[in-house]
């Protein structure tokens, strides 16, 4: 993974990255956003300009899962975002924007944008990480999110309210064959079931787990 600036946002987001365990590279043009990673910093540490090629380059843009890009100018941010997505084709890229008239702009390119600094770090780890779990709605100040997913087989046959965790994960409707209905206490799930989540976002890996455990293991 990238993380294009490193300031506040993208030295939190890389530090928190590159401990639990992806291979991480961060790009800033000043050689003493460095001193903003711990020494125990286990990713690596590129200057240069995040829209410079031979920069990205140097980065592993042609290997990386995902960019992100959230320096303090905007334009910047968009013209990282874009090259990594158009030229590198990277699967992932977000791109943080400061000026909501900019973020028309990034969302008519297709680059998911984040913008609320309070929580920039929390939404894009979500965004990184639990991607397939996409939220419908956010409230608040992203603490809580409605997100939709499919059922994998292995839940076949448990009832769709067993999956509820108290303060943490609430099943709150289903989809059946293109009908909409609320779940009642002995609705069983079925295969090709689309299910509606209200979920805390420090349990989208707890809801993401038993998206993707196979019962038993």
């Amino acid at each position: 993974m990238i993380v294009v600036g490193c300031g506040q946002v993208g030295s939190a987001l890389a530090v928190r990255l590159a401990a639990e365990g992806h291979d991480v590279h961060v790009v800033d043009r000043s050689p003493k956003a460095r001193r903003l990673l711990p020494e125990a910093f286990t990713g690596r540490f590129h200057d240069g300009n995040g829209f410079d090629r031979t920069v990205l380059e140097g980065a592993g843009i042609a290997r990386a899962d995902a960019l992100v890009a959230v320096t303090s100018r905007d334009n910047s941010n968009i013209v990282t975002a874009r090259t990594a997505k158009e030229t590198y084709r990277v699967p992932i890229v977000l791109s943080r924007v400061h000026d909501p008239r900019r973020a028309d702009l990034s969302h008519e390119l297709g680059i998911p944008t984040i913008a609320e600094a309070h929580w920039v770090v929390q939404q894009l780890h979500r965004m990184l990480l639990h991607r397939h779990l996409a939220p419908e709605l956010s409230f608040g100040s992203g603490e809580t999110l409605l997100v939709r997913s499919r059922l994998p087989a292995h839940l076949t046959g448990r009832r769709l309210l067993d999956l509820d965790v108290d303060g943490e994960i609430r099943v709150v409707e289903a989809t059946r064959s293109g009908r909409s209905f609320l779940p009642a206490r002995t609705t069983a799930a079925e295969p090709g079931d689309l299910v509606t989540f209200a979920v805390a976002a420090t349990a989208l890996q707890r809801l993401r787990g038993f998206l993707d455990k196979e019962l038993g293991t």
